[in-house]
């Protein structure tokens, strides 16, 4: 939930000049995001912190198809690419979960080992289903700090949608070792009573 807080940014003249045709998308726990000119987002933080830390995860990951490129930063924003598509528990809401998604979910942790994350895992709000079926996120955080080894808040997500199995059932036809694993350890986190 959004808590109501006065920001105040010092911008670049440049951002200066661009935010004045900015629109106002959304509020979160960790700041407020406005559109901006050309395709792009300004997300200006709270926290110096949880802006560094979003700053870099972006720039260790630039050039991967799963998260938006960053073009600009400062103390206390970030401006990068605007990712549309649909947020994936809304979309599975509407459309259910289909193979092409399960492979994009595959592909997508496998882009998190290569990138040398030590949290393997990212909530279903933060992903965005494209109309290909690829997936892009938003508000990595996290990634390099935290060690959690297999998707566990995506596929807690997936259960509390009843979408669960239907990605177990394509992971295990696309890689047998991972749902193996990944079915093991969800089986044990599920008994503890998941939320």
């Amino acid at each position: 939930m959004a808590r109501n807080i006065d920001y105040s940014v010092e911008f670049t003249d440049e951002i200066e000049s661009e935010f004045k045709n900015a629109e106002f998308l959304g509020e979160g726990h960790n700041g407020i995001v406005y559109s901006l000119p050309g395709n792009k987002i300004i997300k200006i933080f709270r926290e110096k912190k949880v802006c560094d830390e979003e700053t870099d995860i972006l720039l260790k990951v630039k050039g991967s198809k799963f998260f938006p490129v960053i073009h600009n930063c400062g103390e206390l924003y970030i401006v990068r690419d605007y990712v549309g598509g649909e947020r994936l528990d809304k979309y599975i809401k509407d459309n259910g979960l289909n193979k092409e998604i399960c492979k994009s979910l595959l592909n997508m942790t496998n882009e998190f080992i290569k990138l040398g994350f030590s949290r393997i895992d990212i909530r279903c709000k933060d992903i965005y289903v494209q109309e290909d079926m690829s997936v892009v996120i938003i508000d990595p955080k996290n990634n390099y700090t935290k060690k959690v080894n297999y998707p566990r808040h995506l596929m807690k997500g997936l259960f509390n949608l009843d979408a669960l199995e239907v990605f177990f059932e394509n992971i295990s036809q696309l890689d047998r070792e991972k749902y193996i694993l990944w079915k093991y350890k969800m089986g044990k986190y599920i008994k503890l009573g998941i939320k």
